[in-house]
């Protein structure tokens, strides 16, 4: 993903084309070039200019908030911040293992934010290069990816949303490999057979994917592999697509030069001397870069069908404003009105080169937000009505993400991811910001791992007590699943996601929140919880010491939805108590009296 988004960070100016696809601009962190994995999600704005209008745009200009998250299990926390302040996902599957089992969590997270996917089906190189599978098993493994990719979107489908399925027919699907730098949907090719041919693109397209095979000798598109007079036909796609793509790869990869060569004259790309002198996969590399380039496949699939803030609030505001639907937030929101009230969710907190302080990342729901403007900044605990978690300040700076850097900026309207200076100190992780006096909540994130593994720690040298007291604050802002606490016993506790989250966590509380003193930590301990599981056979009996009053009791397990509705929230024990037993006895049948 992060090789990926090198492409359109290049495409965008900001990094130079040699570099593309081993700088991974987005893992700012030291650990991350080490591990080679990315940890913190990282957002960079990119501006583009395209050369030929798009369909159904006016401008050629182009703003994309463009979040790089990673796809570790342990940092799926990351994935949920950032899946909130977005209207769309690339979901990127590799080709050679298909679709694991965290792709069908973050496919998952996304249909719970109404976020629509697009695909891509990512190191294709790897098929052709160490698989050495024909077209025709090429295509089997795609087909199949994209079927279970399908088969998971389905299952969570939102009835708001519509059918969000991706088809290669459709443009919702791109092929490509990160790491060379190219890729391509099928909007590509039918463009360029398209103009060379005389057909229409669109009829061309849809030939392009499934069961379509042509026949050269009546000049038609047949249903069925074999031709009128029995010869064994190639489906459209490896015929029009593959094809070309693994001649290139063979006669490069071969060192057949007399080959390749004239192919890039019939391709029309031109290498320049120094180019020409390379061979091998170097060449492979520059020579797919020229002919198919993933940034414009990418930009374009993002361009044509990922939705545009103004498109996108409208069915998304219902999941993340808590408040009434007709209120001046709600509608600031539903219209995505840049005039409207202010309304901004921050999602995460991201440390600044300045020790201890964070800029509050998120994006602005509604209105516009200015440097130096006086905002309520709710917490989520924030009762609309009360003082609790609310505080109402000036925001000192608002600043663009850019990567390792930031821009700063004027105002930001809505639609935009923005980071802002002076927040940091009255919220902890993330929370509601605005302008309107009636403003609800924007609803709270829901992650997909809770922190179960454990480690207990303390300073060696208990001088530093404070430190690690003043450490663990700001750790706990730093990660959004990350919980520091102290246990009866005095101890303190760091508890994480998984090994390598903790890992990771502990490395931070120690060189950067802590200066580098030293810590002791315990083994990681992950903690067990015990639950009924079914009715119990005995009934127990207890006396009072009196001997005049006998108590029976039995356990049984609750109905399967109510656990449910005690996590989300519905049915909690700071209830009104009528209401409650109102609740539970109009929907899961109980008796009343039991329920109060």
């Amino acid at each position: 993903k992060s090789t990926l988004t090198d492409s359109l960070v290049c495409r965008a100016g900001i990094i130079a084309n040699a570099k593309a696809g081993e700088a991974r601009y987005t893992d700012s962190r030291q650990d991350e070039q080490e591990r080679g994995i990315t940890i913190k999600s990282t957002g960079v704005s990119l501006f583009y200019e395209v050369d030929e209008a798009i369909p159904g745009h006016e401008s050629k200009q182009f703003l994309i908030n463009l979040i790089d998250s990673p796809g570790h299990v342990d940092f799926s926390s990351e994935v949920t911040a950032a899946l909130r302040v977005t209207d769309g996902a690339l979901v990127v599957v590799d080709c050679v293992e298909g679709v694991c089992v965290q792709t069908e969590t973050v496919l998952r997270q996304a249909l719970g934010e109404r976020i629509k996917p697009v695909l891509m089906i990512n190191k294709v190189d790897r098929v052709i290069l160490e698989l050495q599978q024909d077209m025709e098993e090429a295509y089997q493994s795609f087909a199949r990816t994209i079927e279970s990719a399908n088969a998971i979107i389905s299952t969570y489908r939102d009835e708001l949303l519509g059918d969000v399925q991706v088809y290669p027919q459709k443009g919702t699907v791109a092929f490509g490999s990160g790491l060379h730098g190219w890729g391509f949907t099928l909007n590509k090719f039918a463009g360029m057979y398209a103009s060379k041919f005389g057909v229409e693109k669109s009829k061309l397209m849809e030939r392009l994917w499934g069961d379509n095979y042509f026949d050269a000798e009546s000049k038609k598109w047949v249903k069925s592999p074999v031709s009128a007079s029995g010869k064994v036909l190639q489906r459209g796609f490896c015929q029009f697509i593959m094809d070309p793509i693994y001649k290139l790869f063979q006669g490069i990869m071969n060192g057949e030069k007399a080959k390749y060569e004239k192919m890039l004259v019939a391709l029309k790309i031109n290498l320049s001397s120094e180019e020409k002198e390379e061979t091998g996969k170097n060449l492979l590399k520059i020579v797919m870069k020229k002919f198919l380039p993933a940034a414009d496949a990418l930009l374009e699939m993002i361009i044509l069908h990922l939705p545009s803030p103004a498109v996108a609030q409208r069915y998304r505001v219902e999941n993340l404003y808590e408040g009434p639907q007709d209120d001046e937030c709600a509608m600031s929101i539903r219209n995505c009105d840049p005039n409207g009230a202010l309304m901004m969710y921050v999602s995460k907190m991201v440390p600044t080169s300045d020790k201890g302080r964070f800029y509050a990342f998120g994006r602005v729901f509604g209105g516009t937000i200015r440097t130096g403007q006086k905002v309520r900044i709710m917490g989520p605990n924030y009762i609309p009505g009360k003082k609790d978690d609310l505080y109402i300040k000036a925001i000192q700076r608002t600043v663009l993400m850019m990567g390792r850097y930031v821009e700063p900026i004027e105002d930001v309207p809505v639609g935009n991811t923005v980071g802002l200076v002076g927040v940091d100190q009255y919220l902890v992780k993330s929370g509601t910001i605005t302008t309107s006096e009636v403003a609800h909540n924007i609803r709270v994130m829901k992650f997909s791992v809770s922190p179960v593994v454990r480690v207990a720690v303390e300073p060696k040298n208990p001088a530093d007590l404070p430190k690690l007291v003043e450490g663990l604050k700001r750790l706990s802002k730093s990660d959004p699943c990350v919980q520091c606490y102290i246990e009866e016993s005095g101890e303190h506790i760091v508890a994480g996601a998984g090994e390598l989250h903790l890992e990771i966590c502990l490395k931070d509380l120690q060189e950067e929140y802590m200066s580098g003193a030293e810590l002791k930590t315990s083994d990681p301990v992950v903690s067990f919880r015990e639950t009924v599981a079914a009715e119990s056979e005995i009934t127990c009996l207890s006396k009072s010491p009196n001997k005049h009053n006998r108590l029976f009791c039995k356990a049984e397990p609750l109905e399967e939805g109510l656990s449910e509705d005690i996590e989300n929230g519905k049915c909690t024990s700071k209830d009104d108590p009528k209401n409650r037993a109102r609740f539970l006895a109009d929907t899961y049948n109980w008796d009343v009296t039991d329920a109060r």
